[in-house]
């Protein structure tokens, strides 16, 4: 099984970024987290961040054919990334949106999701360990 974790703008900085929010614990940790969940699970995780709304979709288009599932993070881009959308209902990869923190419980803005719309579920204010919660999901969806 081969799962594609796509990181959107600024995820690259957890750990710095509004700790309050995001956690103290960093990229490199989440990292980490996914590897060992790929040696747990003996799957394969392949790893994508960018701050570049485009990069994203050509990756996501890139995956078709080569990975079984997605676990995706638009991070900002969730809330106005109707390309990002297209891109993942394009592709008709399962997928599962993820988010560091409970966005419900942020800006209303932060509550609209596109990317979601294209999603089977999504995982919301577990910190980095909803990375491995959305990688375990999509494994069962999969083995169904």
């Amino acid at each position: 099984m081969k799962i594609l974790v796509i990181n959107g703008p600024n995820i690259n900085m957890v750990g710095i970024r509004e700790p309050g929010i995001y956690g103290k614990q960093s990229f490199s940790d989440l990292l980490t987290m996914l590897q060992q969940t790929a040696k747990e699970d003996q799957i394969t995780i392949d790893q994508f961040q960018s701050n570049h709304e485009g990069a994203i979709v050509d990756t996501i288009q890139a995956a078709l054919g080569v990975y079984d599932g997605i676990v995706i993070n638009p991070a900002a881009y969730t809330h106005t990334s109707v390309a990002i959308l297209d891109a993942l209902k394009a592709v008709s990869i399962p997928a599962v949106e993820v988010h560091i923190s409970d966005v419900d419980a942020r800006e209303s803005f932060r509550q609209i999701s596109y990317a979601g719309k294209a999603c089977f579920a999504t995982i919301k204010g577990h910190g980095l360990q909803g990375y491995v919660e959305a990688v375990r999901l999509l494994e069962k969806k999969l083995s169904e």
